[in-house]
Parts: structure tokens; C-alpha cells; sequence
């Protein structure tokens, strides 16, 4: 790697974790009158800790938009200085998420930040992770699961459709979502988690 592409790279991830550490379910429960999200259900600034206001609009526009700047943070990086900017953008988006500076480092779990990286790094690639959550959540009824199988597979999945760039990416995306999911997998191997449609669980710290 030369120098030109090192630094274009630093600087990507530096601006990928800016974009990335936007904390879109903050924002617009904040516009919409609910107040501080932080202070209800698990704390968490993601989409699904939104859906606990019970507004469903918000919350699919936090997921679109928690999307949007992972997709946004790579296809920008892409298009001035290449692939392996890029990947370091994502990297940065990913970072920027999980661990905002604006609110003390304490972000979301990444899910729909790494969907969007995906899709927009190669799409076959993202399409194809999306589909392992629907069958596994239709499977197991259980959204975290869901996503750390998809996290899981991803890494694979990257491998065999755009090469080992992205497969290394997906690697560290699958670390970072594993690593903020860790009070989940602790539930899951309790057997306490909660499934989709099922009743609230009583632990505030629930993804």
C-alpha cells in the first residue's frame, strides 16, 4: 500500500466514522416530541429501541437512515479514492455507530449500518445477508439471533461473491456487531432472550 493510499484511506475512516456517528433514533425522537431515547427500553439509538416509542414510521426511517450512512460513508470514499478508502470508511461508519464521541461512546449495535455498508459495497453481497436474517429470524423468531447469524455468515458470504477485500471487512463488521451484542448472547444462552411478537422482557438492557 503507498503512502497516497494510506492517507486517502485514514482520511476516509476518519470521515466514515463522522457520518457514521450521526445518531439518527436520538435526532428524530428528539424532533418528534418523545424525548431522549436513551432513557427508555434498552438505551440503545438503534431502530429497534425506537419501535418501544411505538412509533413505527420513526422507527423504519431510523433503520433507513442508520442504512443510509454506512452505504453513504462507502459509496463516497469509493467514488473519490477507490476501494481500499472505501472499506476503511465502512470500517470507520461501523466505529462511528457503535461508539459516537457525541454521546460518550455509547452507540448502537450496527445491524442496519452494516446492511447498508454491504449492500453498497456489493450488493449481491448485502442481498445475501439480508436473506439470511429473514430465514433465520423466520426460523428462530429471535431478532438478535438473527443478525448474529447473519453477521456470522457474512464473512462467507462476501468471500464468495466480491473476493477477499470485503470478506475481510465483513469479518470486522462481524467482530464489532458480535462484540455489541454480547448482553444478547449472554440472554440467548440463557434461554431468555426475547422472540419476535412475544411478550417485553423485564430486563431494560434487551437489544
Amino acid at each position: 500500500m503507498t503512502v497516497d493510499i494510506l492517507i486517502a484511506a485514514l482520511i476516509a475512516a476518519a470521515g466514515g466514522y463522522l457520518l457514521g456517528s450521526i445518531p439518527f433514533g436520538l435526532v428524530l425522537t428528539k424532533l418528534a416530541g418523545l424525548g431522549d431515547i436513551r432513557s427508555i427500553g434498552s438505551g440503545n439509538i438503534g431502530a429497534t429501541n425506537v419501535l418501544r416509542t411505538g412509533n413505527k414510521k420513526l422507527a423504519a426511517a431510523t433503520l433507513l437512515l442508520d442504512g443510509g450512512k454506512g452505504a453513504a460513508a462507502v459509496l463516497l470514499a469509493g467514488a473519490l479514492a477507490g476501494e481500499p478508502a472505501a472499506l476503511a470508511a465502512a470500517a470507520g461508519a461501523m466505529l462511528g455507530h457503535s461508539f459516537p464521541v457525541w454521546l460518550g461512546f455509547k452507540g448502537g449495535k450496527g445491524v442496519a449500518t452494516a446492511l447498508g455498508i454491504l449492500l453498497a459495497a456489493a450488493w449481491p453481497v448485502g442481498v445475501g445477508v439480508a436473506l439470511v436474517w429473514l430465514a433465520a429470524a423466520y426460523v428462530f423468531r429471535i431478532s438478535s439471533l438473527a443478525a448474529l447469524v447473519a453477521a456470522g455468515l457474512a464473512p462467507l458470504i462476501a468471500w464468495a461473491l466480491a473476493g477477499g477485500a470485503l470478506a475481510l471487512a465483513a469479518l470486522f463488521i462481524a467482530a464489532l456487531i458480535f462484540w455489541r451484542h454480547q448482553a444478547n448472547i449472554r440472554r440467548l444462552l440463557k434461554g431468555e432472550e426475547p422472540r419476535i411478537g412475544g411478550k417485553k422482557p423485564a430486563d431494560p438492557s434487551a437489544a
